[in-house]
């Protein structure tokens, strides 16, 4: 029996029930090693990486990137030696049968084969006639070419070295398209044939341009505006006189990524269900500026000002064991030590990676810490144990010039400092007098049902005094 093995969809964390294949890193036919990224598998948190545990052949692909979310277990690839007959293959597929995930346990993004669903493959009515070619063409542009029964010999292949893309096969089968403009309204009509950008389409009614003559260079073949302009330009019409034309302002509609999504389920939730009450605080930082540019040359660390504000937090936590709680329906989990959540911006929306710990760290440690997980965070690479739990939240927008917000609890825990940027403001020293000094508005959201105001305005105090005095940030958290 030939080495073939599976690859399901996997299932990361508990409330893991599909995913989405975001991106094939190795193509089918191709082989690869062990540790070579193979895909990118996106779910309702993260996105990660897959990387293979063995050295095979993705023999058969059985779920193309980019299309309808996966519930877990679902077949996506089949893996195996380079010599294994693809009718052993297709005989594994038929024979396939999924394991039971109901009971989850985290795991690691792996390409283990995981499975609960059973894979059903389609059967079609009438076998497609067989294209014979020598030409780089991918095998599902080569399957809808026999679907279609389209000619791939006049296809100019748009991929990387001419490789005949999904894209192209689907555009050569279309129906070939005449310019002839007349009206407005004919023009328009006429134009939306072509795979073109609104703008381009717009530039070439302008010009009398003939899209059919241009080759697009945007992203799978499209005609872009750029495309046309050049056409414009190489026949002799100077940019500067083509006149105003008012922009074409349909919007874009994007739908929201598993992240956003999910991001925005909690916080909805969050506002609707967590009666939430605000404390907010103006304090001096004069000391903390001054002890930063120090403690960083001692140190030998570049820490931020949130490196520090997360320090004095995590103390305050420790000191006031109330705040740093998780609320589960009717119970109140207290905890002994500080995981916080850190707001990080990136390109799949916000997320809160966690410093773990943090009262138990020193300041290099967590400046270490923190620059890790936002490096991670802006290149999508965190991972669901980077993310889940956390005992207290912590949004710094200060750096955006921004003065003061209020934050949004994120539930289960409860309560998020909300940071604004450091601002020089008209103050009183101690003896009276009239002096310029750095100031700083902290925002404290806290979940009513489970914290009290004396209990946030004495975690305030402790706070307010630790920054102001920060000497005591290097002190043993107790």
């Amino acid at each position: 029996m030939a080495n073939i093995r599976p690859f399901c969809m996997p299932k990361w964390g508990i409330e893991m029930t599909e995913g989405t294949l975001a991106n094939w890193m190795v193509s089918e036919g191709e082989a690869f090693k062990k540790g070579q990224t193979l895909c990118l598998i996106e779910t309702a948190k993260i996105t990660n990486e897959v990387d293979a545990e063995f050295d095979a052949v993705i023999k058969r692909v059985l779920v193309p990137e980019g299309g309808e979310a996966q519930a877990v277990g679902v077949l996506l690839a089949v893996f195996a030696d380079a010599d294994t007959p693809d009718a052993e293959i297709d005989g594994f597929i038929a024979n396939f049968k999924a394991a039971d995930t109901s009971v989850a346990a985290k795991s690691s993004p792996s390409a283990a084969p995981t499975a609960s669903v059973p894979v059903v493959t389609a059967v079609p009515a009438s076998a497609p006639k067989k294209i014979e070619t020598n030409r780089p063409i991918s095998p599902e542009a080569l399957k809808l070419a026999e679907e279609l029964g389209v000619d791939i010999e006049p296809i100019a292949g748009s991929g990387r070295g001419g490789r005949i893309t999904h894209q192209d096969v689907y555009q050569a089968s279309r129906p070939a398209v005449t310019f002839a403009a007349k009206g407005e309204a004919d023009l328009a009509a006429s134009l939306d044939a072509f795979f073109a950008s609104p703008l381009a389409k717009r530039l070439a009614a302008l010009h009398g341009v003939d899209l059919g003559s241009i080759a697009g260079t945007g992203p799978r073949g499209r005609i872009s505006k750029s495309d046309v302009l050049a056409l414009v330009k190489s026949a002799g019409s100077p940019f500067s006189a083509v006149p105003f034309v008012a922009g074409d302002n349909r919007p874009q509609i994007v739908p929201m990524d598993k992240i956003r999504k999910i991001v925005a389920q909690r916080l909805s939730a969050s506002k609707q269900t967590i009666p939430h009450f605000r404390l907010v605080a103006h304090v001096r930082v004069d000391a903390l500026l001054a002890l930063r540019k120090t403690a960083n040359l001692v140190l030998g660390v570049k820490a931020s000002i949130n490196d520090y504000l997360i320090k004095a937090v995590a103390i305050t936590l420790a000191k006031h064991r109330d705040v740093n709680i998780q609320v589960h329906g009717d119970a109140i989990h207290h905890y002994p030590h500080a995981d916080i959540s850190v707001a990080v911006a990136s390109p799949k929306g916000l997320v809160t990676p966690i410093v773990r710990s943090a009262d138990l760290m020193r300041l290099d440690q967590i400046a270490g810490a923190t620059s890790a997980l936002i490096e991670k965070a802006q290149a999508g690479k965190l991972s669901y144990a980077e993310m889940d739990g956390g005992t207290f939240s912590i949004s710094n927008l200060g750096m955006f010039g921004i003065d003061q917000f209020d934050a949004i609890i994120n539930p289960p825990q409860g309560a998020i400092l909300a940071v604004g940027g450091v601002s020089r403001v008209l103050g009183e020293g101690e003896d009276g007098d009239v002096r310029i000094e750095s100031r700083m508005t902290l925002s404290l959201s806290l979940d009513h049902r489970a914290i009290d105001g004396a209990a946030g305005a004495q975690f305030m105090a402790t706070l307010k005094a630790l920054i102001e005095a920060p000497e005591g940030l290097f002190a043993t958290s107790g």
